[in-house]
């Protein structure tokens, strides 16, 4: 899907900039004066489209100038592929600097942007240059309502794409993405369409003066929030520090922390978790150790699980009690403290944080064939000390090669997921992300295992003799 979601953009663009240039440009210094504020817009932008809306004062220009139709009280007559065109070639030249720079716009990002700019247009230009929508709306607060429901709707029909192409790109379940699409739209989506229907509701009443009055706020709040971004983003690093105490005084082996919580992430995708809920488990995982540091003398390999229960219980309130004083979410050092506990009495995140570290830990013992036992012991335990549905999606997360545990990639979360849009963190702060997390790299790619050995088809297809025997009579 997200090919032909590409194509589609292609051909609708290629064809907007023929016909334009064919047929010339209708109130060029209209089109111009849009035209340099998208470009500006996309010059501002803060990212590579990793978060949910890099450049939003470009988007909200071009939503602006697909639904103008007037500048001044004068009717405009630009169409639907005018529209496109300008988007299109101003966004174009915006984008070279930041593709000089490696840092340019992703495609799946200006695919979406051109398409509902042309939804947008195709819904509001012929009402408007055919006089229907005068007739039906008027020039009076019917005319702004129509404005909005257009912009509602195109942003809905983004949220569905954006969710569709996550889905068929990634495999997670379709539900949980569009949830988290439009979430996020209470964010920096929102801001965008308000700028965009105040735009064009002003220009059409005091000229293209209206412009750089309605933009500057915008402008001011993206580099509101890119500073906010950093400072948020120093605190995720130094919550990942702490993460790897454990490792850097011997107490568990190094990378073990990120693996666990890039595998707890996949599983809660997998499961239908997002936004804060993901937050929570990824950073729950980072830290689901700590408590370790205060052993005297180090576990073997940090596999706590052959220490006696009451053991496992001070480790784990211990660590819940250093994740309080770390000042995240009250729900994350619950998950950690919850980890002793017997599954059936533990939230949905600590059972998938148990699992991840199970594996992560059976596969390193086991050697070449540590993926495929691991998985197989843990299905055999499976109604006594894991649930079932996690090792299931463990399962197909292995299955499936979704992303590589502790390696970052690209821009957004540490797990590889498509960073989209202002999501209620862990830390009680908007994430940028479908998800956002610790580390920078959106969780895309293939999970492969760190280990030797298969990690894949076969772990899925020689478990039916494990289901057989005694973990389907246990579970």
């Amino acid at each position: 899907m997200p090919v032909l979601v590409r194509v589609a953009a292609a051909l609708l663009a290629a064809g907007a900039l023929g016909a334009t240039l064919w047929r010339g440009a209708e109130e060029p210094g209209i089109a111009l004066a849009f035209g340099v504020l998208i470009a500006v817009g996309e010059l501002a932008r803060w990212g590579s489209g990793g978060q949910r809306e890099p450049a939003p004062l470009g988007s909200a220009g071009a939503l602006a100038y697909a639904l103008l139709g007037e500048c001044g009280e004068q009717p405009t007559h630009h169409g639907v592929l005018q529209v496109v065109a300008v988007v299109v070639a101003a966004g174009l030249v915006g984008a070279v600097p930041h593709v000089a720079v490696g840092r340019g716009p992703s495609p799946d990002h200006l695919a979406r942007r051109v398409l509902a700019v042309g939804f947008a247009a195709l819904c509001f230009q012929p009402l408007y240059n055919s006089g229907q929508l005068a007739a039906l709306a008027g020039h009076g607060p019917g005319y702004a309502v129509v404005i909005v429901t257009l912009l509602a709707l195109t942003a809905l029909c983004d949220a569905v794409l954006a969710a569709a192409m996550a889905h068929a790109r990634l495999g997670w379940p379709f539900g949980p993405l569009l949830r988290e699409e439009l979430r996020g739209m209470s964010g920096i989506g929102s801001a965008v369409c308000a700028t965009g229907a105040v735009m064009a509701l002003g220009v059409a009443v005091a000229g293209l003066w209206a412009l750089p009055v309605f933009s500057l706020p915008l402008l001011l709040t993206q580099l509101a929030f890119r500073r906010y971004a950093a400072v948020r983003t120093t605190y995720r690093q130094t919550i990942a520090s702490l993460a790897r105490a454990t490792e850097i005084a011997g107490y568990t082996p190094a990378g073990h922390a990120r693996r666990v919580a890039d595998l707890s992430r996949a599983v809660g995708r997998d499961l239908g978790l997002s936004g804060p809920d993901l937050g929570v488990l990824e950073c729950a995982a980072l830290m689901h150790d700590i408590g370790q540091l205060s052993l005297v003398d180090p576990v073997p390999a940090g596999a706590t699980a052959a220490l006696p229960e009451a053991e496992q219980r001070r480790i784990a309130l211990l660590g819940g009690a250093v994740v309080r004083q770390t000042g995240v979410a009250a729900d994350v050092a619950v998950v950690v403290e919850r980890q002793a506990d017997p599954y059936r009495d533990q939230p949905l995140t600590a059972r998938i944080v148990r699992v991840a570290n199970a594996y992560d830990e059976m596969a390193r013992e086991q050697g070449p064939q540590g993926p495929l036992t691991a998985l197989e012991r843990l299905r055999l335990a499976t109604g006594r000390d894991y649930q079932p549905e996690v090792v299931e999606a463990l399962a197909r997360v292995l299955a499936r090669g979704r992303g590589r545990p502790g390696e970052r990639r690209g821009a957004g979360g540490p797990s590889g997921g498509p960073a989209t849009g202002p999501a209620e963190g862990p830390y009680g702060s908007p994430s940028e992300g479908p998800v956002e997390g610790l580390y920078e790299g959106p969780v895309e790619g293939s999970y492969k295992s760190p280990y030797k050995g298969p990690s894949e088809g076969p772990a899925t297809g020689s478990s039916e003799a494990v289901r057989k025997g005694p973990a389907g009579e246990r579970g």
